[in-house]
């Protein structure tokens, strides 16, 4: 004990943790904007509030978002990723206390006595046997790392922003579950709105042939006239099919995130007119950004636990200390095995120090020095996508206004010169397929209406999810 304590004393003087220190490596200098102004239906503010999805004011959806976060498979496998991760800072964490062992041991020995020097006696005459005997042992020992140069505390260090950047990683599950949600039940808004748009242009075909058909019989039209009207009846027939395999595939794909089978889901009957459009997105500024994405964050504590990894290669290039002692019990039966005649001990300090290994150790350290440099690129490489979506979705806001408002006016204007070509063919002032093209430019205005108000509920949508849709805390697994 004498002999131990001192050089214990002496190590504890010393102890450092080497290594680089984790500071935040700065975002890229992206000014205060975007580069786009977003329109008129983005704000730069702190970003989306919780439950973002609630803005489109749809409970069905509202009820699809909950079904999701609480069955989808992975999100799921997420969460048991996370609570692995941290399991394992409460084991790195333990390495840091003493650790305390106990054992027991039953053996059968014999021994050589000659050996020992006494085969003299057996040219005596003495007739001399190597005994045999059974020996218990019962004892235990504890012993402590001093961890001299911070090697656990770095390990310690490590296993914390694993751990994190594991949390932001279900934290980005969350928001991209949300955000694939709600982008499924809007693209099946948008294509039931299609089919039922489809359906009726069908609807006016279906009349526009029966129109050619009577006129033919009544031998003021032709053949030609017929076979036009019919032949856009068969064309616009042909879109059908693949809008309802489309609505098919989203309505499985939808039934894949909520963790059920598409048997299991339910109605999805969803129209874009009984969604609400948000009036304007709150976009978090690009500072904000940062501290909020989740994807930005989980890159950071990559770059935390790579910095803290440097210090663990570090440190095995330094002595190591450990403190202890041992206790035991012998025995040559059970019954004795607690007596104070057959107790020992030992307390020892013993240090290990690197001298050769062949260049393994230096080039652990500067493989994770490397990383150091590769995370913190990868750390910049993730901030700047995340600023290229949302400056492209605050660009695309802008053009699917734009977009909109003129195909309104496209249908509007249609739809008119629609109603003046059937009354011009009512008075008998132009023929039935000056009706049949202004019928078909309607056609075709209405779809694109539909799709246009489609994408701009889409493009809502992924800004949201892009500004890191009000995401607030992890969820506990």
């Amino acid at each position: 004990m004498r002999k131990t304590l001192p050089l214990a004393s002496l190590a504890l003087l010393a102890a450092c943790t080497v290594g680089p220190e984790f500071k935040p490596a700065p975002p890229p200098a992206t000014g205060a904007g975007y580069g786009s102004d977003g329109g008129a239906r983005a704000a730069l503010a702190e970003g989306p509030g919780a439950s973002w999805w609630k803005s489109f004011g749809s409970p069905q959806l509202n009820e699809l978002v909950g079904r999701a976060l609480t069955h989808n498979h992975s999100l799921a496998a997420s969460l048991a990723t996370l609570e692995r991760s941290r399991q394992r800072i409460a084991a790195v964490a333990g390495r840091r206390l003493p650790q305390v062992d106990g054992q027991a041991r039953v053996e059968q020995q014999k021994v050589n006595l000659q050996a020992f020097g006494f085969d003299g006696l057996a040219g005596a005459g003495l007739a001399i046997e190597n005994p045999e005997f059974d020996l218990y042992t019962v004892g235990g020992g504890i012993s402590y790392d001093l961890d001299l140069f911070g090697r656990n505390r770095r390990a310690l260090e490590q296993a914390v922003a694993e751990s994190e950047a594991e949390q932001r990683r279900v934290e980005a599950a969350h928001l991209i579950i949300t955000g694939r949600v709600v982008a499924q039940v809007l693209a099946i808004a948008g294509l039931n709105d299609r089919i039922a748009t489809q359906r009726a242009l069908l609807a006016e075909d279906e009349r526009d042939v029966d129109l050619t058909q009577k006129r033919q019989k009544a031998g003021v039209g032709t053949l030609v006239e017929v076979l036009t009207a019919q032949s856009q009846l068969s064309e616009d027939r042909a879109r059908l099919p693949g809008l309802e395999q489309e609505l098919a595939e989203a309505r499985n794909m939808l039934a894949i995130l909520t963790g059920a089978s598409p048997a299991e889901l339910g109605a999805t009957d969803f129209s874009l007119d009984r969604l609400n459009l948000p009036a304007t997105v709150p976009v978090a500024l690009p500072a904000a950004l940062v501290h909020k994405r989740p994807d930005i964050l989980e890159a950071e504590a990559r770059l935390h636990a790579a910095t803290a990894a440097v210090g663990v290669a570090t440190a095995q290039l330094y002595p190591d200390i450990t403190i202890g002692a041992n206790m035991s019990q012998l025995a040559g039966n059970p019954g004795d095995l607690f007596k104070g005649k057959g107790n020992a001990f030992d307390i020892f300090g013993s240090l290990t120090a690197p001298i050769f290994h062949g260049g393994t150790l230096k080039a652990e350290q500067r493989g994770a020095e490397a990383e150091v440099r590769a995370s913190a690129e990868r750390y910049q490489d993730v901030v700047l996508e995340a600023f290229r979506q949302v400056s492209d979705l605050l660009s695309a806001l802008d053009t699917d206004g734009r977009t909109f408002s003129a195909q309104l006016e496209s249908a509007r204007i249609a739809e008119r010169n629609l109603y003046l070509s059937r009354r011009s063919f009512q008075v008998g002032n132009s023929g039935v397929l000056q009706v049949l093209d202004a019928g078909r430019s309607y056609q075709r205005a209405r779809l694109a209406l539909v799709e246009a108000r489609s994408r701009q509920y889409l493009n809502v949508a992924r800004l949201y999810v892009a500004t890191a849709g009000g995401w607030i805390g992890t969820p506990e697994s």
